[in-house]
């Protein structure tokens, strides 16, 4: 994150406030577009502004910029909701980061999504890239084209930020965002063992930006887990496969000893060579720690 400080120090006057708003402008307006053709019947090219290289290639430039304002194709209610929770997540991270720094999240899940694009494209065409999506549609539900599967991405930073943040799924369960984020990453994990490599490569290019901002603290928590767990393995107490209930020895401190187990004592008592013979027998529900007393100073 140093790298983002200098570069807020000499282009932060350049960075789009509430560029959130922007985005979610364009996507109302071809969303409101498109319902209108439809009530008109008048045919549609639902791909006439995804992220196509073989039609930017041809002269369609603008297919640049315009599959990030491709809104979800979805029941407006949906849609609505979806721009609600769009506007809280960009706008709280950008309170929080800042918009340098937000603006660069967002320009790095841009960048990956255009890398990828042209990873599948030269792959196998604009075909395979329009098959990943429709192919991804089917697994998600109608989530999973240019625009929501990049700013999915928005969701797992905000829940990373505000993971005690609660959300009220359809307006009455209230949940905590962190278990949203938990259920949508094992739903890309889904897509990701599911899908072809075109639909592979869209998944790993959605999370890049999030791996960038977010993957050195993951990787530090995981180290700090496995430290604690090292310290709380080294300060428990030795748990002995065999100890002698006489004088204490313990398979731990002699592994070559053979330890034998009395049968006339009553339950599993064990001893070492040197008491199995010289012991006072266990009996019913007598303490063994009080028998092997006894038989201490007996023999």
């Amino acid at each position: 994150m140093s790298l983002l400080k200098r570069l807020e120090a000499r282009f932060g006057r350049w960075a789009i406030p509430n560029v959130t708003r922007v985005i979610i402008a364009g996507q109302v307006l071809l969303y409101v577009g498109r319902y209108m053709l439809d009530q008109q019947g008048a045919g549609r090219d639902p791909t006439a502004f995804w992220l196509l290289p073989g039609h930017v290639f041809s002269g369609e430039v603008w297919r640049l910029v315009t599959f990030v304002f491709s809104p979800p194709n979805r029941h407006p209610i949906f849609v609505i909701f979806f721009w609600i929770l769009l506007y809280l997540f960009g706008n709280s991270l950008e309170q929080f980061w800042g918009t340098l720094r937000y603006n660069s999240f967002l320009l790095l899940g841009y960048a990956a999504m255009i890398l990828a694009s042209l990873a599948i494209w030269s792959w196998g065409g604009d075909a395979a890239l329009i098959v990943a999506y429709v192919f991804g549609s089917s697994l998600t539900g109608g989530l999973f084209n240019p625009s929501v599967f990049l700013y999915s991405s928005l969701f797992f930073a905000f829940a990373r930020v505000f993971p005690h943040f609660v959300i009220h799924v359809y307006f009455i369960l209230p949940i905590k965002i962190q278990w949203l984020a938990m259920i949508q990453w094992l739903a890309y994990g889904y897509v990701f063992l599911r899908g072809n490599w075109p639909v592979r490569i869209l998944v790993v290019a959605a999370i890049t930006n999030y791996v960038v901002f977010f993957g050195r603290d993951h990787w530090r928590e995981l180290k700090s887990r496995q430290r604690r767990r090292a310290y709380r393995a080294r300060a428990a107490p030795k748990k002995f496969t065999h100890q002698c209930l006489v004088c204490g020895l313990n398979s731990e401190d002699s592994p070559k000893t053979s330890f034998r187990y009395c049968s006339k004592c009553s339950g599993t008592c064990c001893y070492c060579p040197e008491h199995i013979q010289a012991h006072q027998h266990v009996v019913g529900s007598e303490d063994p720690q009080t028998n092997s007393e006894l038989a201490d100073s007996k023999t």
